[in-house]
C-alpha cells in the first residue's frame, strides 16, 4: 500500500506499519513493558530518518514548506553520531566559527550524505557574514 501524505497523517494512528524504531521494532512493540523487559533500548525512542522523511512529506502536503525542509534536514542528521550533530550546533553559534570553518562543515556534511544540511550551513555562513557574526581568526571546529 502506498503512502499518501494528505490522508495518512498522523502516521502512528493511520499508518503505524510505516513507523519503526532504529533497531527495526514495530511501533506497537514500543511499550513500557518492552522497556522494562529489556526488549527496547533507549536508542529505539529516537525518530528514524525514514519516519522524518515521511513527516516531511506530510508537512509539504499540508502547505508547510519550511517545516518540510526542517524535517528533511532532521532526517539527514538522524543517522549522524550525536557528537557530530552537537559539534555542528556549536559551530553555528554566533562568533564560534569562521566562514572557512562553516564551509568545511558543509563539505563534511556533503560527504556524510546530508546535502540539505550542507546548503543550510552555507546559507548561515552568508547570513552571519552580513551581520558580523562570524568568528575572526582560526579555530578548530571540524
Amino acid at each position: 500500500m502506498s503512502f499518501d501524505p494528505s490522508s495518512d497523517y498522523p502516521l502512528g494512528r493511520r499508518r503505524p506499519d510505516l513507523v519503526s524504531t532504529p533497531s527495526g521494532l514495530a511501533l506497537d512493540e514500543v511499550t513500557l513493558d518492552a522497556l522494562r523487559d529489556g526488549r527496547l533500548a533507549w536508542d529505539d525512542l529516537r525518530a528514524t530518518p525514514e519516519t522524518l522523511r515521511l513527516q516531511s512529506e506530510v508537512a509539504r502536503a499540508a502547505g508547510r514548506p519550511a517545516l518540510a525542509e526542517n524535517l528533511g534536514r532532521a532526517a539527514e542528521l538522524a543517522s549522524l553520531p550525536d557528537e557530530t550533530v552537537l559539534s555542528i550546533y556549536t559551530a553555528l553559534r554566533p562568533q564560534r566559527s569562521t566562514a572557512e570553518e562553516l564551509s568545511a562543515w558543509a563539505l563534511k556534511l556533503e560527504e556524510l550524505a546530508a546535502p540539505s544540511c550542507a546548503a543550510f550551513l552555507r546559507e548561515a555562513s552568508e547570513a552571519y557574514a552580513r551581520r558580523g557574526l562570524l568568528a575572526q581568526g582560526e579555530h578548530a571546529t571540524v
